[in-house]
């Protein structure tokens, strides 16, 4: 064989313990080199195996009780001065896996989308809840995630036996448990954050056309520097929340217009 024929047999995941053999007692110095790159890629992939199933702690003891529809539930955008606030609830075959399978803020925006792709096509049942910043503004950032929590899971078709969420204190007739930042330690909850980013950074894609000027591509709403100056420019738009600082503070001062 050559070494190139060599190297695309070791793109494999699976090698037949003969023809293994046959490239281990291979001398030739690109042969070796394509082993050690093949035996380092088979431990990089059982180390990121090992890591993702650690982010099943939560959900295996539900797992060990018959419980086994759990939705994991997380929120995107409680910070930023404009668009809604933006909830998925997710519930996941068990024990599924996903390479880089993180909290959303962890994985790139490439592999989100694509990890996103892949979570909604395997997901036993999923939904996407935002509530729009007239909402925000009526009742409290706080509690507007809280109910746009409890619609996520109200619009799953799906009924959870369980549910695990990020930090928030929700009550449901079936297990909770509330994690401080669950969005890094279980499975279930980082793939809601993976949906529900993706889902509202594509919303802030769409407001960066309808409202140029604001950066809303770049910021996603949230008050940065630019975002801010470009706001004293061009007044406060639709989407900006009215209750949020320094937006409620130039209103009442009058030092700020208002787009309709």
């Amino acid at each position: 064989m050559t070494i190139q024929e060599i190297r695309n047999i070791l793109k494999n995941d699976d090698v037949p313990a003969s023809l293994m053999e046959e490239i281990l007692s291979d001398e030739r110095k690109g042969v070796k080199q394509a082993v050690v790159s093949y035996m380092n890629r088979l431990r990089r992939e059982s180390e990121e195996r090992l890591r993702v199933e650690a982010m099943y702690e939560k959900e295996s003891e539900f797992y060990k009780k018959g419980i086994n529809l759990i939705a994991g539930i997380d929120e995107v955008g409680r910070g930023p001065l404009a668009g809604p606030v933006t909830v998925a609830a997710v519930i996941l075959p068990a024990h599924w896996f996903a390479s880089g399978l993180n909290d959303s803020k962890k994985v790139t925006p490439r592999h989100r989308e694509e990890l996103s792709r892949k979570i909604r096509d395997a997901a036993v049942d999923y939904s996407i809840v935002s509530m729009s910043p007239e909402e925000i503004d009526s009742l409290n950032i706080y509690e507007a995630t809280m109910l746009c929590m409890y619609r996520a899971v109200k619009e799953l078709k799906v009924k959870p036996e369980a549910v695990i969420v990020d930090a928030m204190p929700l009550h449901f007739s079936i297990p909770t448990i509330s994690l401080i930042h669950g969005d890094a330690i279980s499975a279930s909850v980082a793939a809601a954050s993976i949906v529900a980013k993706v889902y509202r950074d594509s919303l802030m894609d769409e407001y960066d056309a309808r409202y140029p000027g604001y950066g809303f591509k770049q910021n996603k709403g949230y008050g940065t520097a630019d975002h801010i100056s470009a706001i004293h420019q061009l007044g406060i738009n639709p989407i900006h929340r009215k209750s949020f600082e320094p937006i409620k503070s130039m209103i009442l001062e009058g030092t700020c217009i208002e787009q309709k």
